[in-house]
């Protein structure tokens, strides 16, 4: 039986439970957020990306070696013969590697197999090269340009999501926190002039995804606070909406920098940008999830009218004189 002799609970929820009042700093990181992305524009438009062989063409081999090879190795010898900024990376096995480089302007296309073979020679480590493939410029940046189209494509199918899902405010949030972590993450690489090849690009996909699944975590807690919440601001519905999903949305970040930071110390080479482009995205995406996404909406005037439907009268009386 209820005990009648304790007080209310407020909007629903426990007096014992705090609520976090996330948007009490919404201004001053609305503020940290704009400074943020114009100073990711600046690098980028200043410093430009250092963008991989695969959006700027070159050269790649296949290497299958009898033996386990270290890939340290094989960029030295590489490096003696001649050949420049050079990439190894491993193919599931350290038998099996793949090298890229730049365009060889010296070297024709029948004479780079044999140069590339003898080049990789190992001390006491027999190599077979393979599939000696050269990309030319004008293909690199055909890539380049679908993958901007492909980043813009998902962003706008996100938006059409999001609008039929829960409300157009929210939709709009979110799309912009995603063009945030976007611009932001692509700044630190411009600033840092790390390489931004086709696994960059994967692990750019790959934040939006998660960022993207915050939004609507949120988003749906926030609807469904807004419609079971009475007596209570836009902006407490808010801050408690996100208290509720503040759990979850730690879970889930720490779950994914656990195994980030596993890909960043035992993966190798291969998987180096793209878990430290996952790493950096991680703490833009939990932080735009918060202060981008709800509180552009909250701006923009969210309240409880737009998750309650308005049921119209089917027709109106009018008074007779």
């Amino acid at each position: 039986m209820t005990d009648m002799t304790q007080p209310p609970k407020k909007y629903g929820r426990p007096d014992d439970e705090k609520v976090i009042n996330f948007m009490k700093i919404a201004t001053p990181a609305a503020i940290f957020s704009i400074i943020l992305t114009i100073a990711s524009l600046f690098f980028i438009t200043t410093k430009g990306l250092n963008l991989g062989l695969d959006f700027t063409g070159g050269i790649s081999a296949e290497l299958n070696y009898e033996k386990p090879a270290n890939q340290a190795e094989v960029i030295k010898a590489l490096e003696a013969a001649g050949f420049k900024d050079t990439v190894v990376q491993t193919l599931g096995t350290q038998k099996d590697l793949i090298v890229r480089m730049p365009e060889q302007a010296d070297l024709k296309v029948e004479d780079l197999n044999k140069a590339i073979t003898q080049a990789v020679q190992l001390p006491n480590n027999s190599v077979k090269v393979d599939k000696v493939d050269s990309v030319g410029g004008q293909v690199g940046n055909e890539l380049y340009l679908r993958s901007a189209g492909a980043v813009a494509l998902s962003l706008i199918l996100m938006l059409v999501y999001v609008t039929i899902r829960f409300e157009f405010k929210l939709a709009m949030g979110a799309v912009i926190s995603l063009f945030h972590d976007i611009i932001v993450t692509l700044g630190v690489f411009a600033m840092m002039q790390w390489p931004f090849d086709l696994t960059v690009l994967a692990a750019m996909l790959a934040i939006i995804g998660f960022s993207l699944n915050d939004n609507i975590v949120v988003s749906d807690r926030i609807r469904e606070n807004f419609r079971k919440i009475r007596g209570a601001t836009p902006i407490e519905v808010v801050n408690i909406a996100l208290t509720e999903t503040l759990r979850r949305t730690i879970h889930t970040s720490m779950t994914l920098l656990l195994v980030v930071v596993a890909m960043m110390v035992l993966g190798g080479d291969g998987l180096k940008w793209f878990s430290i482009t996952m790493f950096v995205g991680v703490f833009v995406g939990t932080y735009s999830s918060i202060y981008i996404g709800t509180a552009f909406a909250l701006w923009r005037g969210l309240n409880r009218q737009d998750f309650i439907v308005q049921v119209k009268p089917e027709f109106e009386e009018e008074e007779i004189p």
